[in-house]
C-alpha cells in the first residue's frame, strides 16, 4: 500500500461525496453489491493482502478537469511520472492545447489528458491477450504489461492516446488510476500535484467543491460516445469562434451554436496544399509488416477460394491441373507462411504469440489470428492428403479443404472487422471491406494465372486466362468502387477522417493519383484482355506488365491505408505528443537524445 505521510494536506485525500445511482450514460455508478461476489477482495497491490474501508470503494470514480483553471504547468505529468518511473519517451498523463484568436486577444485552452477508465473501455474488448480488467474497485481499467505481447491494437481503438506501446520494453502500459493511492484514500498522484486546482478527483457525476459544471466535453475532445468516458469538464471562460491544434494534425474547432459546442473541421493551413510524393515515408512506416501480411494472407486466401470454389460456381477454367496443383501449393505456403512470420516478428514480444488466442470471446483481432491459423492449417492438410491415393485420403483432403474455408472465410471476416474502428474513421468505412476482398479476388487470380498460364503458354489455356481475367476485373472494380464512395464519405465527414482525406491528396498526392492511374489502366487493359485474348509475344509482354502494375498498386494502395489514418487523438504540444516533431527528430538526430522524448525506430 501508499504510505500516507504524517502531514498529507487535506487537498490531497479523495472526498466522500454522495452521487447518484447513475451516471448519464445510464449506467450504474455502483458497481457492487454488498453481498457480491466482488466485494472484500484485496487488490494485492506490491504484496499486500489489505483491504481499504473506503465506503465508496466500488462506486465509479473519475477525473474532473477544470480547463479555466489549467495553466500548463504539466506537474501532472511531472507527478505522474515520477510516481509510476516512466522512461521520457512516455507519459501516461500528457498537457496538450489548442488556440485562436488574434494579438493582443490571443486564447489558449490547455487539457490534461490520461486514462479515463471509461464505462465501455474498447482497449480491453480489443485486447487480444486479456491484459485489460475492469475492476470493480473504483471502476479502475488495468493493463497488466506481463500479459501483454505488444501487438498495440488497444493504442489503435483507444480515442484518448492512453495505452503506451513501449519500444523499448516491447509491451503496452497506461494509467493505472493509482489504486494504490485509492486504497488509503488519497487522490492519485496528477490530481494531488495540481497547482492550479485545474485537476481533480472523485465518485463521477459528484461536483468538487467551488465548481460549477459536470459537462462531457470541450474543444479537442473527442466524442464520449465511443467509451463513454469517466471524465468530466468544467470550460466557462470565453474562447474565439476557432481553436487549432499546434500539431502537425490538420484539424481545427469551430464553434457550432450559441451553447459553445464545437465541431472538428480539416485545417488546411497545415500544409502547402500541392501534391507531393513522399514515397520514402510512406514505404518505410512502422505498420510495413501489416502491409505485408495483409496483402500475403489475401493473396493466398483468394487464390485458394478460387482454386477450390471456382469450378462450383460455374469458372471451370479456375479447376488446376495435377501439374499445377503443387507449385501453386508451394507458392500459397510460402507466401502465407512470409505473411505470418512478418507479422509476429512485428510483435514487441514475438515468442508470445500464442497469446493472441486469449480473447477470441471479445477481441477481433484473436478471432482473424484463429481464422488465419485455421485457414493455414486446413491449407496444410489439403497440401499433404493429396499427396496420398486412397480413400481415407480423400476424405481427409475434404475435411481440410472445408476447414481452410471457414477458417478462411473467418479470417477475412475479422481482418476487416478489426479495422472498423470509430476512434479511427479512414478506417471505419465499408470501402476497407471492398479493398480487403478486391485484394484477395485481385492477387488471388494472379497468382494462379502466374502459376499456370506460364506452364502451359497463353493459347492453350484461353479459358482458364478469360475468367482468370473477368475475376481480376471485378477484384479491381469493386475496389474502384470503394475508394470512391470512400472518397465522397471523407469530404463530406470532414474532422479527422477529412484530415486524412486532405493528407491523401496533398502532402502523398502525387503518390495518391499514381495509384489511381494504374488502378484505372489495369482495369481498361483487364477489359481488353477478357474482350480481346492473349496472343504471342506481345500478350506475354501485356501480361507481365499489367501483373507488375497491379501488384505496384495493391502495394502503394495498402501502404496509404496505413499511413493516412488520423485517430480521434487529443491535441498535443509544439514538441511534445507532435508527429511532426517526432518526425523531424528521428531524421535529424535529435531522437537520441532522450530528453526530446522521442524513441528512434527500433521496431
Amino acid at each position: 500500500m501508499f504510505k500516507v505521510r504524517d502531514d498529507e494536506p487535506e487537498y490531497a485525500f479523495v472526498p466522500v461525496a454522495d452521487g447518484p445511482v447513475r451516471n448519464r450514460y445510464g449506467e450504474y455508478i455502483n458497481l457492487a453489491e454488498e453481498n457480491s461476489v466482488l466485494v472484500g477482495k484485496t487488490l494485492n497491490i506490491n504484496g499486500d493482502n489489505g483491504i481499504s474501508d473506503n465506503p465508496n470503494r466500488y462506486k465509479q470514480h473519475g477525473f474532473y478537469f477544470n480547463a479555466d483553471n489549467c495553466i500548463s504547468c504539466h506537474a501532472c505529468e511531472s507527478a505522474c511520472s515520477e510516481k509510476n518511473n516512466l522512461p521520457p519517451y512516455l507519459a501516461y498523463r500528457s498537457v496538450g492545447y489548442v488556440e485562436g484568436g488574434s494579438y493582443p486577444s490571443y486564447t489558449r485552452l490547455n487539457i490534461s489528458m490520461a486514462c479515463n477508465h471509461c464505462d465501455d473501455p474498447v482497449c480491453l474488448k480489443g485486447c487480444p491477450t486479456r491484459a485489460y480488467t475492469k475492476f470493480a474497485e473504483y471502476g479502475a481499467v488495468l493493463q497488466d504489461p506481463d500479459i501483454c505481447f505488444g501487438c498495440g491494437y488497444c493504442t489503435w481503438v483507444c480515442p484518448y492516446n492512453a495505452p503506451q506501446l513501449d519500444v523499448e520494453k516491447g509491451h503496452v502500459h497506461k494509467c493505472n488510476m493509482c489504486v494504490d493511492r485509492l486504497e488509503v484514500g488519497l487522490k492519485p498522484a496528477c490530481s494531488s500535484a495540481c497547482l492550479a486546482g485545474a485537476l481533480d478527483f472523485g465518485v463521477i457525476e459528484t461536483l468538487p467543491d467551488n465548481r460549477q459544471q459536470l459537462k462531457t466535453q470541450i474543444p479537442g475532445f473527442p466524442t464520449p460516445e465511443i467509451t463513454h468516458p469517466n471524465i468530466r469538464f468544467q470550460q466557462t471562460k470565453s474562447l474565439p469562434d476557432e481553436l487549432k491544434r499546434t500539431d502537425s494534425i490538420a484539424l481545427k474547432y469551430r464553434r457550432h451554436s450559441a451553447q459553445g459546442e464545437y465541431v472538428t473541421e480539416v485545417d488546411t493551413s497545415k500544409t502547402d496544399g500541392r501534391r507531393h510524393w513522399n514515397l520514402r515515408k510512406l514505404l518505410s512506416s512502422h505498420e510495413n509488416a501489416h502491409i505485408i501480411f495483409t496483402l500475403c494472407t489475401q493473396t493466398t486466401i483468394g487464390a485458394f477460394m478460387l482454386m477450390v470454389l471456382g469450378p462450383l460456381i460455374g469458372l471451370p477454367g479456375l479447376r488446376i491441373d495435377a501439374i499445377f496443383s503443387w507449385p501453386l501449393a508451394i507458392s500459397m505456403l510460402f507466401i502465407m507462411s512470409f505473411g505470418m512470420a512478418k507479422l509476429n516478428l512485428h510483435l514487441g514480444r514475438p515468442l508470445r504469440f500464442y497469446r493472441g488466442f486469449y480473447n477470441w470471446r471479445l477481441s477481433p483481432v484473436s478471432r482473424e489470428i484463429a481464422g488465419v491459423t485455421l485457414f493455414f492449417a486446413g491449407f496444410a492438410g489439403y497440401c499433404l492428403f493429396s499427396i496420398f491415393d486412397n480413400h481415407v485420403s480423400m476424405l481427409l483432403k475434404q475435411a481440410a479443404t472445408v476447414t481452410a474455408i471457414i477458417g478462411g472465410s473467418v479470417g477475412m471476416f475479422y481482418m476487416i472487422k478489426l479495422y472498423l474502428i470509430p476512434a479511427r474513421p479512414f478506417w471505419n468505412h465499408w470501402q476497407t471491406a471492398s479493398s480487403f476482398t478486391g485484394t484477395a479476388l485481385v492477387l488471388g487470380a494472379c497468382l494462379i494465372a502466374l502459376v499456370t498460364l506460364t506452364g502451359t503458354g497463353l493459347e492453350q489455356s484461353s479459358v482458364r486466362s478469360q475468367q482468370l481475367s473477368s475475376v481480376v476485373l471485378a477484384g479491381l472494380s469493386l475496389e474502384a468502387i470503394g475508394l470512391v464512395f470512400h472518397a465522397y464519405a471523407m469530404k463530406k465527414q470532414g474532422g479527422e477522417g477529412g484530415a486524412s482525406f486532405f493528407e491523401q491528396i496533398s502532402r502523398y498526392g502525387k503518390t495518391y493519383w499514381l495509384r489511381n492511374g494504374l488502378l484505372s489502366i489495369n482495369i481498361l487493359i483487364m477489359g481488353m484482355v477478357i474482350y480481346l485474348g492473349l496472343h504471342g509475344t506481345i500478350g506475354i509482354m501485356l501480361a507481365v506488365l499489367v501483373l507488375m502494375s497491379i501488384l505496384v498498386s495493391c502495394i502503394l494502395g495498402r501502404a496509404l491505408f496505413y499511413v493516412l489514418v488520423i485517430p480521434t487523438t487529443m491535441p498535443g504540444a509544439f514538441f511534445w505528443r507532435n508527429k511532426g516533431f517526432e518526425e523531424h527528430a528521428k531524421q535529424s538526430g535529435l531522437a537520441n537524445m532522450p530528453q526530446t522524448g522521442v524513441v528512434p525506430d527500433k521496431h
